[in-house]
């Protein structure tokens, strides 16, 4: 059990649910099928991820500096885990997170290490996949369990749960690949494997004129349109697994499934034009998704108590 002050670890929660509203607008709706207690551990479950993949994406860190930043991250909670009390507002939080819900610890080493493949000069640096298969190498630790992590939370740790919670993480994370595109490409990174865009013509040549025009080329968007439909298969994987979650997990699951598969919905509205401008689910849409799976939540809770 962690040693850190109850009063630390209210405003540690408090400052991850901020984190969370502010950049996490569909997880933030997502979780308010819960009850509170659930949704503070989502928060410090995001913060987390997010604060670390902000230094590895954002800002002007070196690679060394961003290397060395994710050792003592590691380090940090690795420390914190063995309940040393952590001043840090969000790894306090998370690993309280951690220690409440017994998740486990490999998760995180895992997503640190999808981490440090985004880092030149690391040992596990890469910057293109060939094939879906690399890829799927770096979306266990950068997606596939945040997914995992969740389900302790959700109390289901069935294995029905744990392939929905993998492929609604993958399906997350290449909807963030296909809308992000452009900027990824600019930090140097080429995520869209290429044994699926190059049977649409659509090379590494194609995507670096797109990103240099702002403009989307019919091989491009042909390749866009391909990966839609593969990424709307890991979302079917996903839906097919909520029976085996509790009703109020099940709401949030599927509010946040429609919220960000949405994004999807929007890029092809736009046709395709991600090189153009970032594509979002206007917020009309967003609560048309969330208000009637909330208010089921709440009905379910009032039932209960």
């Amino acid at each position: 059990m962690s040693s850190t002050s109850s009063q630390h670890l209210a405003l540690a929660y408090q400052h991850c649910r901020d984190i969370t509203r502010a950049h996490g607008r569909s997880y933030y709706l997502a979780t308010k099928a819960l009850d509170s207690r659930s949704q503070s551990a989502i928060y410090a479950l995001y913060a987390f991820a997010r604060v670390v993949d902000d230094v590895v994406d954002e800002g002007e860190h070196t690679p060394a500096q961003q290397a060395a930043y994710l050792d003592e991250v590691e380090s940090t909670i690795r420390a914190g885990f063995a309940s040393m009390p952590l001043a840090e507002p969000v790894l306090a939080a998370l690993c309280d997170t951690v220690d409440r819900y017994a998740i486990s610890h490999d998760y995180f080493w895992a997503f640190l290490k999808s981490m440090r493949m985004d880092i030149p000069g690391t040992s596990v640096y890469r910057a293109r996949y060939r094939t879906m298969d690399e890829l799927h190498d770096y979306m266990y630790g950068s997606a596939a369990v945040i997914g995992l992590e969740l389900l302790p939370v959700f109390g289901s740790r069935s294995e029905d749960a744990q392939v929905g919670a993998a492929a609604l993480g993958n399906a997350f994370q290449l909807t963030n690949f296909l809308r992000d595109v452009a900027d990824d490409y600019r930090r140097g990174r080429i995520y869209l494997p290429f044994d699926e865009t190059i049977p649409f013509g659509a090379t590494e040549d194609v995507i670096a004129t797109c990103v240099q025009s702002g403009r989307t080329d019919p091989r491009m968007r042909a390749a866009l349109a391909h990966l839609i439909a593969v990424t709307r298969s890991y979302y079917r994987a996903a839906e097919a697994s909520l029976p085996s979650l509790h009703p109020p997990a099940r709401l949030c699951v599927e509010t946040a499934l429609q919220l960000y598969g949405g994004i999807l919905t929007e890029i092809e509205r736009s046709n395709y034009q991600v090189f153009s401008q970032r594509i979002v689910v206007p917020n009309r849409r967003r609560i048309r998704v969330a208000a009637p799976r909330i208010a089921g939540a709440l009905a379910l809770r009032m039932r209960r108590s």
